[in-house]
């Protein structure tokens, strides 16, 4: 196309940035040898209009092509073809007749990845008619009217962990635009009357639902990846989330979308997948970094680099250590963080980003280090989950401020509320911060993520609903999933209408949820789980775009009474700071000390003998020295759980003569009054004995008489 006026650019920033000239075009290929922007009209052209080769002598910088076009507009549409050697067993993949995606893309068009490539002759080749290509986004054009991330801190969160496509894209939503980053807006108001200061959502960056290739076995239909841990697109809000289909409309609704997150106080953090591509394993495909540069972006074996590490379980490892993966991932985090206003990250398989390019884990780790002492991301929560998929665990290793995901937590709260056998000292020791993992290293309760469910797993309902999981609509024969769930049925595997069993049932989500949202550290809930949403029995429904992974709205209205305690259990711990210490208590069993800020008790009222105390937990709060927002001292607590099957009369800690204990929360109650609302709260009739039913739970509060 003649009319193109074109000058050599600048190296950087890298990708497509709009200049006042025109478009500046930038990206990284150190051992390429010929780099082609190809330019299209429309997203299901199958040739580019215009084809512009680079000089290396006027476009190159280094190891950065780069080129000037200066009529070019905002919404034009790209993609790259790269060239030089192919040899496997050296690390190199370049491939001139592949179509290849702008690592740093800021937004895709329609199309897939997986379905472009295909076979004739049986030779592969790509339409590039179905091939998602890049748009030129123009950062500057909206209007963020002031906004800024919230940044709250970390020991004031309550986290709610959801999915942005499956929280409205059922029926019973009500929203006008379900799925999407607008029906999402249209929920905004359910989410702030609950009380949840942060909203996790599950990966938004750009990704291919067409990868899986299994199908329901019940009725043949097509699976998809529906959770999106497996990344195109690491700059790029996902395009089918938006309501509009216009090229890079994505952008604008993402912004959109978080600018009315923040209006109504609540964080957006993002869960993130830097440890791995989609481009798959040395048999996947090649429409990205290994067009590019396969050699420096994946960890590939030390003496054949035909083969890929997998630390991820998925096919391949992200070089993470590398230089130039560091400086690519945490220029991509600042550009949400700058571009975007996300206000957190939470980094998926986070171990593998502390690998060598040896496959090692490493300690410092560089990655781990940059992103925590970034000074753009200073302020920005960071998330870890502390794991990878080959037996990388590095719970409690995170440096500073990262904060992780807490599995021990989840695993030894779930045994206890379970009833099992003396584990009621492993519980203390979760519900009190995790000391034993963060207290040695200077770290705070805060550092600590704590939760019984996630995406990951059975949701509350079906954690006391399942024995064992039931993911045969995945296509994997049940083999996929964990079989370790610390599950019970309590009599019945699935769905009942025993009234005792789902008596029971409802019973044990509420002593969940009040012990995760009593205890010291950063509280996670999993959507849906304030009014028992079920995957009935799925515990990886990472395949299911239907109503197994989406909420069901109609749950809300027919469990109300456990979402009006859930969310007046997450009001008491917004309002009472003695929930949300940033500091771990200075002592925990002795009564000797004049103020330890946590006292245990067994259910005699006296110092526990930890050895002995079995299925009972019971501790005192202090309030002393602590302020509520109004100014007023803080209340004195105390709270009790019965795992048992049997009643027990607790003795309570005696207080001064001007207090008095009222009840809060006993879950034993049916209906709404499980949890009082404050001002409705009632005294005690006895203040020094407490009736606390088999599998129940209790928070009493300190009052005063003039109260």
């Amino acid at each position: 196309m003649n009319s193109l006026r074109l000058s050599s650019g600048t190296p950087l920033p890298l990708g497509a940035i709009v200049v006042p000239e025109g478009v500046n075009f930038s990206v990284f290929s150190r051992n390429g040898t010929r780099v082609v922007l190809d330019l299209f009209k429309n997203y299901s052209d199958n040739k580019p209009y215009d084809s512009i080769e680079l000089d290396p002598a006027e476009n190159r910088t280094g190891d950065i092509w780069h080129i000037c076009i200066k009529n070019l507009k905002p919404g034009s549409l790209y993609l790259y073809r790269v060239d030089g050697p192919h040899s496997p067993s050296k690390g190199h993949r370049f491939d001139f007749t592949l179509p290849l995606i702008d690592p740093c893309a800021k937004a895709l068009t329609k199309g897939s990845v997986f379905k472009a490539f295909k076979k004739k002759n049986g030779k592969p080749f790509v339409s590039v008619s179905e091939f998602p290509k890049c748009v030129v986004v123009d950062d500057e054009a909206f209007d963020w009217e002031g906004d800024k991330p919230l940044n709250y801190p970390a020991e004031n969160t309550i986290i709610y962990e959801t999915h942005l496509k499956g929280f409205t894209a059922s029926e019973s939503s009500k929203v006008k635009h379900r799925g999407t980053y607008q029906g999402f807006i249209e929920k905004l108001p359910y989410l702030k009357k609950l009380g949840v200061t942060s909203v996790e959502l599950l990966p938004v960056f750009e990704f291919d639902e067409n990868e899986n290739t299994n199908k329901n076995p019940r009725d043949g239909e097509q699976l998809v990846n529906f959770w999106g841990y497996s990344t195109i697109g690491f700059y790029a809000p996902k395009n089918s989330y938006a309501a509009s289909e216009k090229p890079g409309a994505c952008v604008s609704e993402f912004k959109e979308l978080v600018k009315s997150m923040h209006r109504e106080g609540l964080e957006i953090i993002l869960d993130v997948v830097f440890n791995h591509t989609a481009e798959g394993n040395e048999n996947g495909l090649s429409f990205c970094f290994r067009g590019f540069d396969n050699s420096i972006y994946y960890i590939t074996g030390e003496k054949d680099h035909a083969v890929y590490y997998d630390y991820s379980g998925c096919g391949n490892t992200v070089n993470a250590s590398h230089p130039i993966l560091r400086e690519y991932i945490v220029s991509c985090l600042r550009y949400w963080v700058s571009q975007m206003h996300v206000d957190g990250f939470r980094f998926d398989l986070a171990a593998a980003l502390a690998r060598g390019q040896n496959g090692v884990l490493l300690n410092p780790a560089p990655l781990i280090d940059l992103i925590a002492e970034d000074p753009v991301l200073r302020k920005t929560r960071i998330i870890a989950e502390p794991w990878d998929a080959a037996g990388g665990y590095m719970l409690g290793a995170f440096p500073g401020r990262w904060s992780e995901w807490n599995d021990r937590y989840r695993d030894d709260v779930r045994r206890f509320i379970r009833g099992d056998e003396h584990v009621s000292t492993a519980a203390a020791t979760r519900i009190s911060g995790s000391s034993d993992i963060y207290e040695q290293t200077g770290r705070s309760p805060c550092n600590s993520v704590n939760y019984i469910c996630c995406h990951d797993g059975f949701t509350m309902n079906d954690l006391v609903s399942y024995n064992h999981k039931h993911n045969e609509q995945n296509g994997e024969n049940n083999r996929d999933g964990s079989d370790n769930n610390l599950s019970y049925n309590y009599g019945y595997e699935g769905e009942t209408v025993n009234p005792k069993i789902e008596s029971m049932r409802l019973c044990q989500i509420k002593n969940f949820m009040l012990v995760l949202l009593v205890s010291q550290g950063n509280p996670m809930l999993c959507a849906g789980d304030e009014f028992r949403r079920t995957q009935h029995g799925n515990n990886n429904a990472y395949c299911q775009d239907n109503g197994i992974s989406w909420v069901d709205w109609t749950f809300a209205e027919k469990n109300r009474n456990l979402l009006t305690f859930t969310t007046r259990l997450i009001q008491l711990r917004r309002k009472h700071p003695v929930f949300r210490r940033n500091s771990f208590f200075t002592a925990k069993s002795s009564a000797n000390t004049a103020d330890p800020g946590i006292m245990w008790y067994d259910y005699n009222g006296m110092v526990p003998d930890w050895q002995k105390l079995n299925r009972f937990l019971a501790f005192g709060l202090s309030g002393k020295g602590l302020l509520l927002a109004d100014g007023s001292p803080e209340n004195d607590f105390y709270v009790a759980v019965n795992t048992d099957v049997h009643d027990l009369t607790v003795i309570l800690p005696a207080l001064t003569a001007e207090k008095r204990w009222i009840r809060v929360i006993d879950t034993s109650v049916s209906g709404k009054d499980a949890a009082l609302s404050e001002g409705s709260e009632g005294v005690l009739s006895s203040q020094t004995r407490y009736v606390l039913e088999a599998n129940a739970a209790v928070v009493l509060m300190s009052k005063g008489l003039a109260g």
